[in-house]
């Protein structure tokens, strides 16, 4: 069996992500085994535009929408969650903590 790459296990892992919650780069590459990439992370979701990947819902550490100049349109990033019940403000997600979804805790153990 093929050995699946970084960027489809992240794809997995932000699929998995629940509708009007977020998590960040970080987390995911945590979860996957991979602390220090948060930017693979960051790269894999500039390169989801032809999967069925939510990459509106992965954001910096902080709420940053860091990643919302890889979408269509200026605002894009920030519509898709605000469709979702998540407020953002001058680019940051409100109350962060509050939408955060950490798959180190809600998902089974990757390894």
């Amino acid at each position: 069996m093929e050995e699946k790459s970084f960027f489809d296990k992240v794809y997995e892992v932000a699929q998995l992500i629940p509708h009007g919650r977020v998590t960040s780069y970080g987390a995911i590459a945590k979860y996957l085994g991979a602390a220090r990439s948060a930017r693979m992370v960051g790269w894999a979701m500039n390169n989801s535009h032809t999967k069925d990947v939510p990459a509106h819902r992965v954001v910096n550490r902080v709420g940053l929408l860091t990643g919302k100049h890889h979408f269509d349109g200026t605002n894009l990033m920030q519509q898709l969650l605000e469709n979702e019940g998540v407020e953002v403000v001058d680019n940051q997600i409100v109350e962060f903590q509050k939408y955060f979804w950490d798959p180190s805790k809600e998902l089974p153990s990757y390894y």
